[in-house]
């Protein structure tokens, strides 16, 4: 007498393998949002990643755009451009990679509308963290899509270094 063989394994590993799937996209759909999209991660898991040695690459600085630049350009005040130095020297040192995330946008001006104004803004930020010391290889500026549909609430930049010079 045979028996006859369960196939249900079949459905928990395709069950399975969906949900792996679904994860990986999630992941991959948040690109434009990686700095919370690591700190949701790194939560989720109950750990505090790679940067436990001196805590460096969990520090976010951010900055309010209407505050760190001239008014209704891409100017950094000469506070900001410091401390943004600073930031990448330290980063350089450290041989860290460093994420420029921009979430918002301020109103247009004279000038620039704007989207121009934002990334105008977000790379001078990149700038100055390069003036630091950091190759541009090692820089990553973050913008994700924004709509015009949405009104412009101000921009805010975030910086944050990240360990590794050569894993990506």
């Amino acid at each position: 007498m045979r028996r006859e063989i369960s196939q249900r394994w079949v459905l928990s590993f395709a069950d399975l393998a969906l949900l792996l799937l679904a994860f990986f996209v999630m992941m991959q759909a948040q690109v434009g949002d990686r700095i919370k999209l690591v700190a949701g991660m790194r939560d989720a898991f109950g750990g505090s990643g790679e940067g436990d040695g001196d805590g460096s690459s969990s520090t976010i600085h951010g900055l309010v755009a209407a505050n760190a630049f001239e008014a209704d350009e891409a100017i950094l005040k000469s506070g900001e451009a410091a401390r943004l130095k600073a930031i990448g020297a330290a980063a350089a040192k450290a041989k860290q990679r460093v994420i420029v995330a921009s979430q918002g946008r301020d109103g247009h001006t004279a000038r620039l509308d704007s989207w121009e104004l934002s990334a105008a803004r977000t790379t001078a930020v990149a700038r100055a963290i390069r003036m630091g010391g950091v190759p541009d290889a090692m820089i990553e500026i973050t913008i994700p899509p924004m709509r015009a549909s949405e009104p412009a609430r101000g921009q805010r930049i975030s910086v944050q270094p990240f360990p590794g010079a050569g894993s990506r």
